[in-house]
């Protein structure tokens, strides 16, 4: 293998009597090193010192070889230093092999990355690349890319997490808030402009004061694994701001980091979860290991691919990537050293940065087995529920992917919950296009009835009830990062993402939304107001049900995207979040805080089994019972896809608390509703009303409603909840 041009060959690296763990760690005034590349005929660890300067770069070739790894040790090489590897070896497209000795690759197990991608010239791929943009995969390149690679970066693991406790919260009580680490701070008041979208902004008390009042359990953060824009999106102007795009499994994204430097961006990454933790919310991160960044046979070889593309990615029998993400490529879970990296990288997040739980994104990608099919028993799924260390944070599938039979909502095994698009959808044509067509506004020959919905909020048992599962099982959304934001869904019918320069074709064309008339803002006071009621609707279907509720962030102060969908490249006000808020949004503000509070004062509205719909726990009324607008209990009317009314009667779990009562009237008109009579309920009192702009103030008189008089209005579209008197 040559070296770089202006690269010096030292000798090489010290042997060991064994291999060391993956990476590169400090190790008594130097590093023990170790990388996989089983079909290498040489490795060599390239040194670019502090300042990752390619004229500096010096090789250190690797002598120790076991199983596939090669490894050694380097003395004199401290905390800072920039390293790559240069990898020989045969150029095989066909059977997978792409090694070239002129790329720099980045070490997957790296702690940090340097250098951000902002172009991809031809150095940067392992096969040619004309002038044109031309791709010829089954020739090998010759020009060099250390001055283009990303680099790892040596870091110290010295952080002092001081006197540091996890927050531990009842699962049955949770709430998770999705968000990104730049748009919760980038324009929120009270937050430093140097800190603004960082790190060190998310753990601001300004951040912390908005989740804490909130009554948020969990932030669930979008991507913060390095990741890197793809080419295509950098030729249209624009950036991956979500980030689902990785390049380092192990590495905090430096760009969100106030601290200019990689070990500081290391060390305000784990301060920030310090805070949080300390503030007690948990923090998860939204994790993507069913692909890389690396993308398809015509992506830059920017690491794994030439390491051992063989091995990382699932190839078919040209040596191209098969592709079930929608990203160019597949990571191959089923290969043990790939499993382990993977697993290694998430045992470094909770044991080293504090992490509480990992959201997986296409879930089903890592765990399709040799002949392409989902394997609920798949290896790596097992190796998670059997970890020590693993099995006791939160994990939370995203239960499908872009291969053939890929939609697998409910077929996880325990631990792992899921998001419930059940859940989505069933909210979302309840309230909106169900409603549309009741109110004659679309046209539709019958809605769903209650059915579904009744299911939904009730926990969804008929998907999680594997034993070992429950209603934590089920993450309930009704919007996430990608699709409309919950006001979108009240404000537009169609999509609107001409913004992303893919001529409206991206993000789905199936919202379930109903812009109530008006396509778009509007100063029509009275389209504003049905937005406002639908939101409301929304966000208590969302945050009564029984389940994990997720909420995304801003959808508490009427967050809007302008109709975009998948606003994934959108880096500015467009989906940074508005903190300049109007009387609506504080009123949408005060619900959601209140909905929540209730949440967790109330323990009916919190299951941790399912529901047997028979007494218990000494109550004479059943756990859970349905009743129609009539308070007579539901039947047949299960079968009438025309009703739009249920109630929901929850008994309180624990002696001395409130059973609950729930009126969901999803009618387009005003209506008598009978409260229901269940046994030893006395009477009720009115505790919210979706019709109300602001809930009312806590020590407000209660409206009572005794069981002499039970008719009560609702008004069109409205959710009522109601607290039972029940001596019991």
């Amino acid at each position: 293998m040559s070296p770089a041009p202006s690269s010096r060959v030292d000798d090489p690296a010290t042997s060991l009597p064994r291999m060391p763990d993956p990476g590169a760690r400090l190790r008594d005034g130097g590093i023990d090193v170790a990388v996989f590349a089983p079909f290498a005929t040489q490795v060599r660890l390239c040194l670019f010192g502090p300042e990752g300067d390619p004229a500096a770069e010096r090789h250190v070739p690797l002598t120790g070889r076991a199983k596939g790894w090669w490894y050694g040790r380097v003395d004199g090489v401290g905390a800072g230093e920039r390293y790559g590897y240069r990898v020989d070896g045969p150029w095989e497209p066909a059977a997978g092999h792409r090694h070239n000795p002129h790329k720099v690759l980045l070490d997957p197990y790296a702690r940090m990355v340097d250098r951000v991608l902002t172009d991809y010239p031809p150095h940067l791929y392992g096969h040619v690349v004309d002038d044109e943009g031309g791709h010829d995969v089954m020739v090998r390149s010759e020009l060099d890319s250390a001055g283009h690679a990303p680099l790892g970066v040596v870091v110290e693991e010295t952080f002092d997490w001081g006197e540091h406790e996890r927050p531990h919260h009842d699962p049955a009580r949770a709430v998770v808030y999705e968000v990104h680490v730049k748009e919760l701070t980038a324009a929120l008041p009270g937050v430093p402009a140097e800190l603004r979208g960082t790190y060190a902004g998310m753990a601001h008390p300004a951040a912390i004061e908005h989740l804490q009042r909130l009554g948020v359990t969990a932030v669930e953060l979008l991507p913060v694994h390095h990741f890197v824009t793809e080419p295509e999106v950098l030729q249209r102007g624009l950036v991956n701001h979500w980030g689902y795009n990785t390049l380092g499994f192990f590495a905090p994204h430096l760009t969100y980091a106030a601290a200019q430097d990689p070990q500081g961006a290391l060390d305000e990454f784990k301060g920030m979860v310090k805070l949080l933790h300390a503030a007690g919310i948990e923090v998860y991160l939204d994790v993507v290991y069913n692909h890389t960044a690396e993308q398809s046979v015509q992506g830059a070889t920017l690491s794994w691919r030439g390491l051992a593309a063989q091995t990382y990615y699932r190839l078919d029998e040209r040596g191209h990537d098969v592709d079930v993400t929608g990203c160019g490529n597949t990571v191959d879970l089923r290969e043990p050293t790939v499993a382990r990296m993977v697993l290694d990288s998430l045992r470094y997040w909770v044991s080293e940065c504090g992490i509480d739980g990992f959201r997986f994104d296409l879930a089903v990608a890592l765990a399709r087995d040799r002949h392409d099919d989902f394997d609920p028993q798949h290896f790596f799924l097992a190796a998670i529920e059997a970890d020590p260390v693993l099995s006791q944070v939160h994990l939370v599938a995203e239960p499908w992917d872009l291969g053939p039979h890929g939609w697998r909502t409910g077929q996880f095994p325990s631990p792992f919950a899921e998001w419930n698009d059940r859940f989505r959808d069933a909210a979302r044509e309840f309230w909106l296009t169900d409603l549309a067509v009741a109110r004659g506004a679309r046209q539709g020959a019958s809605t769903h009835g209650v059915r579904e919905i009744a299911t939904r909020v009730a926990g969804s048992e008929d998907l999680f009830d594997d034993p070992g599962r429950g209603p934590q099982s089920s993450i309930n959304f009704v919007t996430a990062h990608d699709g409309f934001t919950m006001w979108d869904l009240t404000a537009y019918d169609r999509k609107h993402n001409e913004a992303n320069l893919e001529d409206n074709r991206d993000g789905s064309s199936r919202n379930l939304s109903w812009n109530h008339g008006v396509e778009g803002e509007t100063d029509d006071a009275a389209i504003h107001g049905l937005r406002r009621r639908s939101h409301r609707n929304l966000l208590a279907t969302l945050l009564l049900s029984t389940g994990v509720p997720m909420l995304a962030s801003g959808d508490e102060i009427g967050r809007s995207t302008e109709g975009n969908n998948n606003p994934y490249c959108q880096d500015g006000p467009l989906t940074w979040l508005d903190w300049d808020l109007e009387g609506w949004q504080e009123d949408l503000l005060a619900t959601a805080r209140a909905l929540i509070r209730w949440r967790s004062e109330h323990p009916a509205l919190g299951r941790r089994t399912f529901f047997t719909g028979a007494p218990r726990d000494g109550h004479a009324a059943p756990d859970l019972a349905w009743f129609d607008e009539h308070g007579e209990p539901m039947g047949e009317q299960w079968g009438d896809s025309s009703r739009r009314t249920v109630q929901m009667y929850l008994a309180a779990p624990e002696p001395g608390r409130s059973p609950v009562l729930a009126v969901l009237h999803g009618a387009g008109w005003d209506g008598q509703v009978t409260l229901p009579s269940p046994p030893g309920v006395t009477g009720y009192r009115l505790l919210w009303d979706s019709s109300w702009e602001r809930p009312a103030a806590e020590d407000a008189p209660a409206h009572r409603v005794g069981m002499d008089d039970r008719t009560v209005l609702a008004k069109a579209a409205t959710v009522q909840l109601y607290l039972a008197d029940d001596p019991s």
